[in-house]
């Protein structure tokens, strides 16, 4: 299905290239929620959801929704009107957030980081330090600035200011490329999407919830249905070939692979003089990476050439620079999957085509 006449390359944070067993996956005929054939692949797919977050006490949670229907769950369910919360801004999905909890009623304090920079701990503690906050969220990567926040470090250091503070990560653009540990960093919630690195089509919310922050799916990974609303068959069955696939080799070597191949992607593009919009590599995203556009290259330049060369690469999305840089997706079987070239194709299209621009650093 992927070689279907005229496909370019999607090479964008998201949704990425799904593998072809999982598109497959989906093409199962109408079927109930509630079949003795379907309850086992949902079943199964609730404890392979522990395994890739590494977490055995925390409750998985798949919905029919988008990433962003985290948040509103998250918000409606959590935080009663009033509470305080603290939000760390990298970018684009911190201020989203924020929207979002307030319009639930959420009193929000926000640490904001520079353009390219995530919140320092000193920040983070002194304003744990002022307040009881009910939650504190971290964008893991902000898919608008690529930029990745050490959420086992502001974890341990929300233990320690104020254990009683639940820990809720967005976990979109990095959950299946970057790690994260549920359980051992003492993460209350995480919600994620399955178009990103767990390689689905768009049309799934994952959520993966504490004990202190809880149940319905415990009924279908028991192997028992349980009515809470029409779950998207089709998608799960795909999620279920994808998890079967992620889990099958250790997952620590898929961490690896991605930050190899966001070193090589990188280095590659830092080679042709090309700066990114993070500001060292160490918080820099394994997933995907945003580059600043050449002296004299639009968005209108590039972009479209690039897609002409067969390959899908996105604009800037964050509110203050989006019109001065692109974005590069490199998660899923583009990376895992080397022989489909999908990596080096991009980096082709991209020196091609800067170099038809005139850019000389491409020659």
């Amino acid at each position: 299905m992927t070689s279907q006449k005229n496909h370019k390359l999607c090479m964008v944070p998201g949704p990425v290239e799904f593998h072809e067993d999982v598109l497959s996956s989906m093409s199962t005929l109408a079927i109930s929620h509630v079949s003795p054939s379907f309850i086992p692949v949902f079943g199964e797919s609730i404890e392979l959801l522990r395994k890739l977050f590494f977490t055995n006490k925390g409750q998985p949670f798949v919905i029919s929704g988008s990433g962003t229907l985290g948040w509103d769950m998250v918000s409606s369910n959590l935080i009663e009107p009033g509470e305080d919360v603290l939000v760390l801004n990298s970018g684009y999905f911190g201020d989203s957030f924020t929207v979002c909890l307030e319009t639930y009623g959420a009193k929000v304090t926000q640490v904001k980081a520079e353009i390219g920079d995530s919140p320092s701990l000193e920040a983070i503690k002194e304003a744990l330090s002022t307040k009881k906050f009910k939650a504190i969220t971290i964008t893991h990567v902000d898919t608008s600035t690529g930029v990745l926040s050490d959420v086992k470090a502001i974890s341990a250091l929300v233990k320690q200011i104020s254990p009683e503070t639940l820990v809720i990560v967005d976990g979109v653009c990095s959950v299946g490329s970057e790690e994260i540990r549920v359980d051992e960093w003492g993460i209350d919630i995480v919600l994620t999407a399955s178009q990103k690195a767990i390689g689905v089509p768009p049309g799934l919310c994952i959520l993966i919830a504490s004990e202190r922050a809880i149940v319905i799916m415990n009924a279908y990974e028991n192997r028992k249905a349980m009515y809470f609303a029409t779950p998207p068959v089709q998608l799960i069955y795909a999620l279920h070939t994808s998890l079967k696939q992620i889990t099958s080799i250790p997952l620590e070597k898929r961490f690896q692979q991605h930050k190899d191949v966001s070193n090589h992607i990188k280095n590659s593009l830092e080679e042709l003089g090309l700066k990114f919009v993070p500001k060292t590599r160490e918080i820099s995203a394994n997933g995907m990476t945003a580059v600043y556009y050449p002296d004299g290259i639009k968005a209108t330049d590039l972009l479209p050439k690039v897609a002409e060369h067969g390959v899908v690469i996105a604009g800037g999305l964050h509110k203050i620079i989006g019109p001065k840089y692109f974005r590069v997706g490199h998660m899923g079987i583009s990376v895992t999957e080397p022989h489909r070239q999908h990596i080096e194709k991009t980096i082709e299209a991209l020196r091609v085509n800067l170099k038809e621009l005139g850019y000389k650093g491409a020659n």
